[in-house]
């Protein structure tokens, strides 16, 4: 078995994509991912396009500028798309790619893990406190 140097692994994983190391690419889609704002779109997105305010409405907590920038994050990763149509006023719809459909199939599945689970999460926390 032939030994290999950090940076021999480094050059390694850039190409394999290990989330393990802090330098991966993949590493900073995961944070992007893990946020909550991003699985709630993406799950509010499961079923068609939908504006801005319809977003905002479904998710509640949730601020116009945070709302805007997890659409923008979701946009430049490829997860969604911005299609803007010429009107008075204009409308902005946002929609799930290819990719952004199937992330959100995993999200949903997590969304309702939380949900399912949350009452066994919670006497776990009042036994411990």
């Amino acid at each position: 078995m032939a030994t290999t140097t950090a940076a021999q692994r480094r050059a390694e994983a850039k190409v394999e994509f290990d989330a393990y190391l802090a330098s991966c690419p993949s590493r900073q889609l995961l944070d992007v991912i893990a946020n909550k704002w991003v699985c709630l779109v993406l799950t509010a997105l499961a079923d068609g396009p939908k504006r801005h305010s319809e977003l905002r409405r479904a998710i509640v907590g949730v601020s116009q500028k945070m709302l805007t920038q997890t659409l923008r994050e979701l946009e430049r990763d490829g997860l969604l798309t911005r299609t803007v149509t010429a009107s008075v006023p204009v409308r902005v719809d946002y929609e799930l790619t290819e990719l952004g459909q199937d992330l959100q199939r995993v999200v949903h599945d997590l969304k309702m893990w939380a949900e399912q689970n949350m009452a066994k999460v919670l006497a776990a926390r009042a036994a411990a406190a």
